[in-house]
């Protein structure tokens, strides 16, 4: 396609592993580790993604000559499963209405509701790029008869290059933990209102003093016998909540091998046997929470494993903030804040379109509206210490 400036052209495969590791990685960038080809190519390599799950990897590359300017991690979805967006009810009512909504095109990170960028481009394009990018994706989308276009978790900036040309914005929020200059752990408590300080204490020595070991593994330190441990739990939470869990054993190996320096596992260990675990991964300057699982309950494991040792851990490395993933209003007292998140959307029937674009109106609102409700929740002092 060609749209002002040079010529760009888009090319579609069936893997992210077809396209060299050092092209998509130059584009995607070292901030967000979850759009890298590390990452991407350990859930095809794994068989986490594919025919067999309903997520069928059609990554886009886009190229100016033979250079190779943009990448997008685009995949066929047969369902409307692992998106943490859920568009079940639009499904239905373009059923209903006659019409046949999957195939649909999907641009995200499978299984990963974790705001980051989707429109992987090298730095220096023009300011325009963006916009060619989404209507080289309309044409696409066109050529392969899906029914619509679906990028979650995009960033604000895309949602404001893309909505004016015709993409529907839908907002959310999850929970995120700031760092506001904090030295160590008991800086952020005393950040914390009185009653909410005393509670996260209380539930910090109950976990800790119950004869367990706290383990925070990266990098070469994670062995497989540590995944085994991990996957048993992951896999007994899983099973428990959800049925069948989205990742096999083989990808957590795959990821080890790939970038095990951005990876953090946290083990709870009961006089040396594991029985419980949460993932993250490390960002330029986030962490990221990602999977917890439990083969037993201990009172605020669960609490210590997935935020305050991610706490803890962003505090000595210095970074920005904690990503805690979707849902849980319980993070709220724990010091994570509602943040909005946006979604971007095509679809490509114009009368199913406008439709949507009317629900979404009211769907904005109703979620601003209950993000600010939270907000006032906040366990912050209303007279914030200084951290020098």
């Amino acid at each position: 396609m060609a749209d002002g400036g040079d010529p760009l052209i888009l090319k579609q495969t069936a893997t992210v592993s077809e396209i060299p590791a050092a092209l998509w990685d130059a584009c995607a960038g070292d901030d967000n580790p979850f759009v890298s080809h590390g990452f991407l190519s350990a859930l095809e390599d794994s068989q986490s993604v594919g025919d067999e799950t309903g997520w069928l990897p059609r990554p886009i590359t886009a190229w100016q000559g033979e250079r190779m300017v943009a990448a997008i991690p685009a995949y066929a979805k047969l369902h409307s499963y692992g998106e943490y967006v859920f568009d079940h009810a639009w499904a239905d009512a373009y059923r209903r209405a006659g019409g046949r909504y999957y195939p649909k095109l999907q641009v995200a990170v499978p299984f990963t509701p974790v705001p980051g960028p989707r429109l992987l481009m090298l730095p220096g394009v023009d300011e325009d790029m963006p916009r060619r990018l989404a209507r080289g994706l309309v044409e696409i989308a066109e050529r392969m008869a899906v029914s619509s276009i679906h990028m979650t978790f995009a960033p604000a900036a895309t949602a404001t290059a893309l909505a004016p040309h015709g993409w529907l914005v839908r907002t959310g929020y999850q929970f995120h933990w700031e760092n506001r200059g904090y030295r160590s752990f008991e800086d952020f408590l005393i950040d914390l209102a009185s009653r909410k300080r005393k509670s996260i204490r209380k539930e910090r020595r109950e976990a800790q003093d119950s004869g367990l070991t706290i383990l925070r593994l990266t990098g070469p330190a994670i062995e497989e016998r540590h995944w085994d441990a991990f996957y048993r739990c992951y896999r007994s939470t899983s099973d428990r909540k959800w049925g069948q869990p989205y990742l096999t054993r083989a990808f957590f190996s795959h990821l080890s091998e790939r970038m095990a320096d951005r990876v953090l596992l946290v083990l709870a260990e009961d006089r040396g046997r594991p029985i419980a675990g949460a993932l993250n991964l490390i960002g330029a300057d986030a962490l990221y929470g990602r999977n917890w699982g439990a083969l037993e309950h201990r009172p605020f494991l669960h609490f210590e494993c997935c935020y305050y040792q991610a706490i803890e851990f962003a505090i000595e490395r210095g970074l920005a903030r904690v990503e805690a993933g979707a849902q849980g209003e319980h993070k709220l007292a724990r010091g994570y804040l509602p943040t909005e998140t946006r979604s971007l959307h095509w679809l490509l029937d114009p009368g199913f379109r406008q439709a949507v674009a009317t629900y979404l109106i009211k769907e904005r609102a109703y979620v601003a509206a209950e993000q600010a409700a939270l907000s006032d929740g906040s366990p912050f002092r209303q007279d914030p210490p200084s951290f020098g």
